[in-house]
This record gives C-alpha cells, sequence and structure tokens, in this order.
C-alpha cells in the first residue's frame, strides 16, 4: 500500500522528536547540560507547533478537542524548565498521530483491495468477431465483451456463454458461481473458470463496480461519529483536569504538582482510541458484504432494534422460479418442456428465464425457434421443430390436473391443445430464516416485513421467516408513514432495508436505510446510508455483529484508557508523579488504548 503525504508527515515528526529526546538523554547521561536542554526544547518546539495545528483544525471543523491540554501541558512544563517531560509529551503526541496513521492504514486495507482491483480496459469484439482492447469509459451498452480467466469483470452485463466466477471480493462467499448463458453479471467479480463472452448493460461510470468504489470514497471521507463522541468526552475532562491541577496546587503549594496532573491528563492519542475502532469496524463490514457510508451510520447500526424489512427481493429471490409443473394426462414432460423452453429463448422476459433454466437442469437439448412474436397481454407465439407453441397466461377455466395454487400460473399450448400448466412463485431466500434469528441474538426486539405485494403473499412469507407483524399493499408513502411511526416507538435505531426505488423514501426517512444490492447508482442505493453489495440478507446481520463489536471495542478503549489517566492524575496531584513521570505514563496508557481498539471482537453469531 502506497504511503500518503500526510502518513509522511507523521513519521518524520515522529523521527525528529525521537531524535531530540534520545540527543538530550545522552547529553544529559554525559553531562552537557546546554546541549540536552537544546535537544530537549527542539522536541518541545516540534509538539508545541503540532499540538497547536490540531486545536487549530478541530476549532475550524467546530470541534472542542482535547489537545488543548496537550498545549497547555507542554507551555507549563517549559516555563518550569521540565524540559524532559515537555519532550516526552511531544513525543507522545507525534507517536500518537503516526500510530493513528498506521492503524488507518491497517483499517483500510479491505477498501482500497476493491479498487486496486478495477479494470481499466475491456476487451471489446467488434462485428468483424476481432478483440480489441479499449478504455473502460469507451465501452457502450450492448458491446460484446471477452473476459479472459482469472480477470476481473469490467462491466455489468448479460452472459453469452456459461461461465464460473469467484464472487468473494464482493459477497464473501468463498465457493465458486456457476451461472448460465443469459444471467446478469455483475462488474468486479473474478471469471474463475474459461473464457465467458457477455453483453454490456452498463457503462463504466453505472457499473456496479464503479457504483461500489463511489461508496468506498464516501466511507473513507466521512469522518467517524466517534470523534464527536470523543470530544464531547474531553469538554468534561479538561474542565476536570484544570480543576484538579488547581487544587493540587493551592494545597500542596507546588506548581510542580499542578503540572504533573496536567501532563498526566494529555490524552490526544487515546481520544484517537475511538475513531480508529470506527475505522477499523467499517473495515470488517466491508469484508463482511456491506459498505457502511460513514461512521455516524456504523454507530447508529450497532444500536439496532427494529428492522423493517422489504419482501421482494430482499426476503425473497425477487424474481419468480418454477415451483410445479402440471402436465396434461399423456403428454410427453420432457418434449413439452423442450419446446416451451425452446421458444421462450426469444424472450428477455424473467418467466422465460425460469422455464429456460428450469430445461436446461433437466439437460434437455434446445431447438431454434422460428417466427416467433410477443403479443402484449397474452403471451409468446412461435414455431419450433414444426409444432406451433403458445406460452401465456391460462384462461379462466383450467381443467382439473391444471388448477394449482402458486403466484404465477402460465399455460404452455401445443398446436392449439393445453399441455402443461407452470406455476411460479416468488421463493423465500434460503438464508432469511437464519439472518431473521441472528437478529434477535443481536439485540434486535422487532423485526417486521413492510412490502408492496398482496396480503396473502405477503402474510405467508412474513409467517415462513418469522416476522412480527406484516405490512401489505403498502405504496411508498405508506412505508414512509410506517418508518417515522416505528422511530417514533423504538429507543434505539430502525433499519428500514429494501431494494427498489418505491423503498428510496423509507430508507432516506429510517435512523440507518440499507440497500440490497449496488445495482448502479439506484434511488435505494442512493438514499441508504449502507449498501449490501450482494443480495444476500444474511449480509444484514453480519454488518450489525460487525459494528457491535467495533463499538463496544471503541467504549472499552477509551473507557479504560481515561480511566488509567485519571489514576495518574491522582498519583501527579499527591507528588506520586513527576511531569516527565506522567508523560511517560500517559504515553504507554494511549498507545495501549489505541491498539485494544484494533483487536476484532469476537462475532456473536458465527463460530
Amino acid at each position: 500500500m502506497s504511503m500518503s503525504k500526510g502518513m509522511r508527515s507523521n513519521y518524520v515528526l515522529l523521527a525528529a522528536t525521537a531524535v531530540s529526546l534520545a540527543a538530550g538523554l545522552i547529553s544529559k547521561f554525559n553531562n552537557l547540560p546546554d546541549f540536552s536542554i537544546f535537544a530537549f526544547a527542539a522536541g518541545a518546539a516540534i509538539g508545541l507547533g503540532l499540538s497547536i495545528a490540531l486545536l487549530a483544525s478541530a476549532i475550524r471543523h467546530g470541534e472542542f478537542g482535547s489537545d488543548v491540554l496537550a498545549l497547555i501541558s507542554i507551555v507549563a512544563t517549559t516555563l518550569t524548565n521540565e524540559w524532559l517531560a515537555a519532550s516526552v509529551i511531544a513525543l507522545m503526541l507525534a507517536g500518537g498521530r503516526a500510530l493513528e496513521s498506521w492503524a488507518e492504514g491497517r483499517a483500510r486495507n479491505q477498501l482500497e483491495a476493491l479498487l486496486a482491483r478495477a479494470p481499466l480496459s475491456a476487451h471489446v469484439i467488434d462485428q468483424g468477431g476481432q478483440v480489441r482492447d479499449v478504455p473502460l469509459a469507451q465501452v457502450n451498452i450492448g458491446d460484446r465483451l471477452q473476459v479472459r480467466s482469472g480477470e476481473v469483470i469490467p462491466i455489468d452485463g448479460n452472459l453469452l456463454t456459461d461461465g464460473t466466477f469467484d464472487e468473494s471480493a464482493l459477497t464473501g462467499e468463498p465457493l465458486p458461481q456457476f451461472r448460465i448463458a443469459g444471467s446478469p453479471v455483475d462488474s468486479g467479480v473474478l471469471n474463475s473458470g474459461s473464457e465467458i463472452e457477455l453483453s454490456a448493460t452498463s457503462t463504466a461510470e453505472n457499473s456496479t463496480y464503479s457504483n461500489l468504489i463511489r461508496l468506498v470514497a464516501q466511507a473513507q471521507a466521512s469522518s467517524a461519529n466517534g470523534v464527536r463522541i470523543a470530544n464531547k468526552w474531553a469538554v468534561r475532562f479538561v474542565p476536570f483536569a484544570l480543576g484538579l491541577a488547581a487544587v493540587s496546587w493551592l494545597v500542596s503549594g507546588k506548581v510542580s504538582y499542578a503540572v504533573a496532573v496536567i501532563v498526566a491528563a494529555t490524552p490526544c492519542p487515546l481520544i484517537l482510541a475511538v475513531p480508529v475502532a470506527i475505522i477499523a469496524g467499517m473495515s470488517k463490514v466491508a469484508s463482511r458484504g456491506a459498505i457502511v457510508k460513514g461512521g455516524a451510520a456504523l454507530e447508529s447500526l450497532a444500536r439496532a432494534k427494529t428492522v423493517l424489512l422489504d419482501k421482494t427481493g430482499t426476503l425473497t429471490q425477487g424474481g419468480p422460479e418454477i415451483s410445479e409443473i402440471a402436465f396434461a394426462p399423456g403428454a410427453d414432460a420432457d418434449q413439452v418442456l423442450t419446446l416451451a423452453a425452446s421458444l421462450e429463448q426469444s424472450s428477455p422476459h424473467v418467466v422465460a428465464k425460469a422455464i429456460v433454466l428450469e430445461a436446461k437442469q433437466r439437460s434437455l437439448q434446445l431447438s431454434r425457434s422460428t417466427d416467433a412474436r410477443e403479443e402484449h397481454g397474452t403471451g409468446l407465439r412461435g414455431v419450433v421443430d414444426g409444432f406451433k407453441v403458445a406460452i401465456g397466461q391460462p384462461g379462466e377455466a383450467l381443467p382439473a390436473w391444471g388448477q394449482l395454487s402458486h403466484s404465477l400460473l402460465v399455460a404452455v399450448d401445443i398446436d392449439g391443445e393445453l399441455k402443461a400448466v407452470i406455476g411460479l412463485d416468488d421463493p423465500l431466500r434460503q438464508e432469511a430464516i437464519e439472518t431473521v434469528k441472528n437478529l434477535r441474538k443481536l439485540g434486535v426486539t422487532r423485526v417486521a416485513m413492510v412490502s408492496g405485494d398482496r396480503k396473502v403473499s405477503a402474510d405467508a412469507v412474513g409467517s415462513e421467516s418469522g416476522m412480527d407483524e406484516v405490512f401489505a399493499d403498502c405504496k411508498p408513502e405508506d412505508k414512509l408513514r410506517i418508518v417515522a411511526a416505528e422511530m417514533l416507538r423504538t429507543k434505539g435505531t430502525v433499519i428500514a432495508v429494501g431494494d427498489g426505488i418505491n423503498d428510496a423514501p423509507a430508507l432516506a426517512a429510517a435512523t440507518v436505510g440499507v440497500a440490497m444490492g449496488a445495482r448502479g447508482a439506484t434511488a435505494a442505493s442512493e438514499a441508504a446510508d449502507v449498501v449490501i453489495v450482494e443480495d444476500s440478507i444474511s449480509h444484514l446481520a453480519d454488518a450489525i455483529d460487525a459494528a457491535q463489536g467495533s463499538r463496544n471495542r471503541a467504549l472499552q478503549a477509551a473507557g479504560v484508557g481515561m480511566s488509567l489517566a485519571t489514576l495518574a492524575m491522582v498519583f501527579g496531584a499527591v507528588g506520586i508523579f513527576n511531569a516527565t513521570a506522567s508523560a511517560v505514563t500517559q504515553e504507554f496508557i494511549d498507545a495501549a488504548a489505541i491498539l485494544w481498539a484494533l483487536v476484532p471482537a469476537k462475532s456473536r453469531i458465527r463460530g
């Protein structure tokens, strides 16, 4: 990973203060008092400049930072000729900044790995069959692309050939996924099989991977809410430290006691433990298949109490699958399905894709249809192997053998006779039930489904998945109203999850909006605070689990660190610690707090 300019500056400051402190100590032990004071003073000057810069930055952002204590302690130690203590404080400040830079770099590895994998060009197949490499920005919708084995899919598209893909970078799924021709494939996944071809369905700017990169950029640019929390603590801690220093001075009559208290209270690197933990948490959530747009969203995610889930595309697959096929008495099942699927190859409809997939799963050999035409409102007609085939909505009066109970029915006529009725449903995701159980393990007290679907279908899915309540027949304004009502009744975070443009208002209104799938610049993704980068609802529980772990680490690191700092301040107030001892002690406390913030928290839902 390349080193940024800011990171290099922090390391240079650390090296300079370390050299100054070392030179001062060597001179002191070799009876060169004048040079030792000069060396310590040089380090103190660096620390003074750094503390002023940090305090100025906090003021510009409208924040109250604990850096004011660092500034006061350096001034106090220099005025009382505690040059060694001043130099140690400078080393503490520079060391804290360098440690933060290292911690942030470590935490961003997962996110920057996504950016590093982004392809810059694509292999375009022209009309003459020749393959040429063109910049990604010049790829148009409908272009035919070649993706070789081991390459990353550069643009969203529909497969023209079957393929096997490693989707772990986006989904965390370790096993390769097989996709048949006609299936959509997202940019950013790795072609782990043989060479494939696809037809581009997006431009580079609007592809799934480009959208993911934009989300990563937003996540990195957003400041962690923990910084604001830490500064709220500083508002109380600074007066306490100054008050304790004043009391120790008045009681003892020794200004050195007050200086020791102020030095021990310098918690700048300690306060960094909170944002470091939040940044690390955002990286961990990303590794589990979700992008959080900022630290505030991560902290809110950790306090989840109510989760409102859309049905279609969230709890269910979002597309029809064949549940049952009823064939007319005496009909050849394989022949009927072969003829139906052969004709459906000419249609882009989702029902057609389901029928073709069913035939391929049965290893049926399909033929090309002729004179295929789609008649809006009735279905598809054509000729396959000399048979006149018609597929569409069944008539009102179905024979007894064809009366199926499913969300969608499709009739297959061969030469004018009804030969089959196909029942399709939008099936519940395999992981939906387990996800609801995991949400409850994580402290979510209410899980409800908010759907625009019919009440019968919504109630069936809600009952199967374990919902506390089901809201059906909901328009966008209804979903918005339900979210508002839940936010009034819930003490904690209300999470709304959806995947469509009709969910966008609800996602924007909820404490945390979660969009299923980064499908380009969709309204849902733009309105959401969290984007699940693959359509798997299980990543929601994983994200909440990781968010809770990082928030707990942040609070633990800050709480323990500030408690130890307070103890050191008391030792300084009663004369046990002088200014130098307080500075050295605070150095170890702050470093330990930041390192603790980086320790991964144990998962509550993973073994």
